[in-house]
């Protein structure tokens, strides 16, 4: 089974989200945070399950969507998958954070 790795970016990018969402609701900002994390499960038997990202443009970067979020993965080799970065929709992306 394949491990999901969560770098760096994408944990600054949670905790970013849960500060984000926590100013108006606790409670919301924590179920936007499982709702993403549990986003990713599907990785672990499906790691092609995501589109390719079109900013990006290479086979082994990809990406879920949950809710207004595009959640962006590596998929490293056949045992690991690395999340690189959560982004809203709404703001612009050019992979500057990859």
């Amino acid at each position: 089974m394949v491990q999901i790795n969560w770098t760096f970016q994408a944990k600054y990018d949670l905790n970013s989200i849960a500060e984000f969402i926590s100013k108006d609701s606790k409670k919301y900002a924590e179920l936007q945070i499982i709702k993403l994390r549990n986003r990713t499960k599907i990785l672990k038997t499906q790691p092609y399950s995501g589109k390719l990202v079109p900013e990006i443009n290479q086979p082994e970067i990809r990406e879920l969507i949950e809710g207004n979020y595009r959640i962006i993965y590596k998929i490293v080799n056949d045992l690991r998958i690395d999340i690189l970065t959560v982004h809203h929709s709404a703001r612009n992306f050019k992979g500057e954070k990859l």
